[in-house]
């Protein structure tokens, strides 16, 4: 007898492969398999939680790990981490956290400019921290414009209006220049967001390519040289807008302590602009109020 065929779609044909018989054809993943499997997709999931959980700043370390991570001069994010916590406790009065201010002060001269700058913002949370108040001074002068900023923000819980001039070039937009004559090559887009140390553009001079770095974080407001374009040593290549944070805390140090030459730095904040927050706007508008009431004040 000829055999019968059965047309895809057919009721039967789902029917007899429904069946317990057609189930049990049908090959099955050995339990050594299935663990494997099950295995690979929780670390899928376990990882990017250890990693975050790793160098997460607000990850408690007790004093042990305090005193590890403050020495770990291999890996900086680690000594950024121990001041962060230190920092909370000072915020939150815990008199044990004395017993690391030296290595607050210590770290004032590290090498790498994200330490300096996490340290002279630390050292603000205490005014009565000896020789803190001294070291933020020196700090001033410190090549960074980041860590420069820090220190005279800090400077004001000390009731120190010396970094006013540096609260102020933080409102400010950051010019990168070309190092050297060449060409730029791979040139980031105006209104591209970057973090501190970002990458603006490379420059290529001969043989050579220079790596043209944001000092602050923030967003690329112009970008006068483009890819493909010869720049010569000192041109102007892009200008950075500084974040929102970096803008707001600035803005708050100038309601304590700033003067009326400062406002125009201040005014362009205050505009109704869609890269302009609320928050921002409204701390721009109080502090020129607040400045103001100052100046018109009667010397005693």
């Amino acid at each position: 007898m000829a055999a019968q065929h059965i047309p895809l779609g057919s009721g039967d044909a789902v029917r007899d492969l429904k069946s317990p018989d057609a189930r049990s054809l049908r090959p099955r993943m050995s339990t050594r398999n299935r663990l494997l499997f099950f295995l690979t997709a929780w670390l899928i999931v376990l990882m990017p939680f250890l990693f975050w959980w790793k160098t997460w700043f607000g990850r408690p370390l007790n004093n042990q790990q305090m005193r590890e991570y403050l020495s770990d001069n291999d890996h900086p994010r680690h000594i950024q981490h121990a001041i962060v916590q230190l920092g909370q406790r000072m915020s939150q009065h815990d008199a044990s956290a004395a017993q690391w201010y030296p290595d607050l002060l210590r770290l004032a001269s590290h090498a790498r400019e994200e330490v300096r700058s996490t340290d002279a913002w630390v050292m603000g949370q205490d005014p009565a921290g000896p020789a803190f108040h001294a070291a933020l001074s020196k700090m001033l002068e410190d090549p960074s414009l980041i860590v420069r900023g820090n220190a005279a923000l800090s400077l004001v819980s000390f009731g120190d209006n010396s970094g006013r001039e540096q609260i102020v070039s933080l409102l400010e937009p950051v010019s990168i220049t070309s190092p050297s004559t060449g060409r730029i090559k791979d040139a980031a887009k105006v209104g591209t967001p970057v973090h501190q140390g970002g990458l603006v553009a490379t420059l290529v001079d001969g043989q050579q390519v220079r790596e043209l770095r944001s000092p602050i974080s923030g967003r690329i407001r112009t970008l006068e040289l483009t890819t493909g374009s010869a720049a010569r040593a000192g041109a102007l290549v892009a200008t950075i807008d500084p974040e929102e944070e970096q803008v707001w805390e600035a803005l708050r140090a100038l309601y304590l302590i700033g003067q009326v030459q400062d406002l125009p730095a201040i005014r362009p904040y205050q505009r109704e602009l869609p890269e302009i927050s609320d928050r921002v706007r409204k701390q721009a508008l109080e502090t020129e109020r607040e400045i103001q009431e100052r100046a018109n004040k009667p010397a005693n």
